[in-house]
């Protein structure tokens, strides 16, 4: 099992920046990709971003390409989810979560962190 904390979220103006921070912990050697998701309240689990942990390839989704960055240091089993450039619809909380494939579909998501609030101001 891994155990997933959050960390970074906050209110933060439209246009500024945050960096969230994922701590992995347990059986992390059957981790094969972290991933970023996102949920606003009455609307489904969105996918933000994931990386393979070892070698690094990343992916972003559309809606967050070219403001937020996923990366990794492999040494403190810690992902990071730089977000510049706000926008109010960015607001939402966001989970890290682990798997044992890259994909950017949750249901092969097997652990779960429990999420960290980001609001955006205007």
């Amino acid at each position: 099992q891994v155990q997933l904390v959050e960390s970074g979220g906050g209110l933060v103006q439209a246009g500024g920046s945050l960096r969230l921070s994922c701590t992995a912990s347990g059986r992390t050697f059957s981790t094969h990709a972290m991933g970023w998701f996102r949920q606003a309240p009455g609307k489904e689990r969105e996918f933000v971003a994931y990386i393979q942990w070892t070698a690094g390839i990343t992916y972003h989704s559309d809606s967050v390409k070219g403001r937020f960055t996923i990366s990794r240091d492999n040494a403190k089993n810690t992902v990071y989810l730089q977000m510049n450039s706000l926008k109010l619809e960015d607001a939402a909380v966001y989970y890290c979560a682990a798997s044992g494939v890259l994909t950017t579909d949750p249901n092969y998501y097997y652990s779960w962190g429990q999420g960290t609030q980001v609001t955006v101001s205007s």
